[in-house]
């Protein structure tokens, strides 16, 4: 018998919109870095993307999708929103500021809609994986469904 899976706001909008998704569910162990969900999932770490919230010059927030083996590079990312420059918000800032917690950040089901750009690499996979919005929870989508959900840009940004 299965038990009652658990919801986040991400899965209860991908449902709303009837869309196709596979959720990871590794919540019975404590793995907490990107790195160790794509190798606890047995996937490829290029498929496996981290949700990271930064601020620009302007004050205007911004959502980039990166591979969990690779880093943002800021100069990249504050190019590809028009920003002088960017940064990673602080961690206590997070919550507020999406309803979401550091290592549980969905680009799903924010608060409120932020530019989100996807690392061009997002497009060399059928499918891309990503946190559902709670810790112990992915998120596996072609990029085509996601489009639906929320707006996105492909750019170089790692």
């Amino acid at each position: 018998m299965k038990n009652k899976e658990e919801k986040t706001n991400a899965m209860r909008l991908l449902e709303q919109k009837k869309l196709k998704f596979k959720i990871h569910d590794y919540s019975h162990s404590d793995i907490i870095s990107g790195l160790e969900v794509a190798d606890y999932l047995n996937e490829n770490p290029a498929r496996v993307f981290k949700t990271l919230v930064t601020v620009g010059k302007s004050d205007n927030h911004y959502v980039f999708l990166v591979p969990v083996d690779k880093e943002l590079d800021l100069k990249k990312a504050a190019k590809a929103v028009n920003e002088k420059n960017i940064s990673m918000i602080k961690s206590r800032e997070l919550l507020p500021l999406t309803g979401y917690i550091h290592g549980g950040c969905s680009p799903i089901g924010m608060k409120k809609y932020f530019t989100t750009i996807i690392d061009a690499s997002a497009k060399d996979f059928p499918e891309i994986i990503f946190s559902a919005g709670k810790i112990g929870f992915q998120i596996e989508m072609q990029l085509t469904d996601l489009e639906k959900v929320i707006q996105f840009q492909l750019c170089e940004i790692v």
